[in-house]
């Protein structure tokens, strides 16, 4: 047992999280994402929403400050704007970041190809569309 430790973090997904080097993807995807097929370890949060594993995640995940956008998302196929839960995710994302962030857009079909470099696929039951979202590590 930890103190102070989001309960959300489990050890298996502390220890995934702290294995990753500067550089390495994890993707933070919604309950539709084909998560078995990425290749990558996958860790299911359960009946937690995608905001809620932001704020644990990026609590603990430094984004890469070295580029200029670290944290990416699927477009939805009609290209549509940042819905609310896009821009909770933002805003969780950007609270431990020390420059301004913004998303990097990536067609839905090119998610799944970038998503197969990422050493984790962090799964939640997410119900809105499109709510997948790739980070880069940074450095602590």
């Amino acid at each position: 047992m930890l103190r102070n430790i989001d309960p959300v973090l489990t050890g298996v997904l502390l220890k995934a999280l702290d294995e990753m080097g500067h550089g390495e993807k994890l993707a933070l995807v919604d309950r539709n994402y084909p998560s078995q097929s990425a290749g990558a370890q996958v860790i299911h949060l359960g009946e937690i929403g995608i905001i809620r594993a932001a704020e644990a995640v990026f609590g603990v995940f430094p984004l890469d400050s070295f580029i200029d956008q670290p944290l990416s998302r699927m477009q939805a196929d009609d290209k549509s704007p940042a819905t609310s839960t896009h821009e909770g995710v933002l805003a969780v994302a950007s609270k431990n970041h020390p420059k301004p962030l913004d998303f990097q857009l990536i067609p839905r079909p090119d998610f799944y190809t970038e998503a197969q470099t990422c050493l984790l696929i962090i799964q939640c039951l997410e119900t809105a569309p499109y709510s997948c979202f790739i980070a880069q590590k940074g450095t602590v």
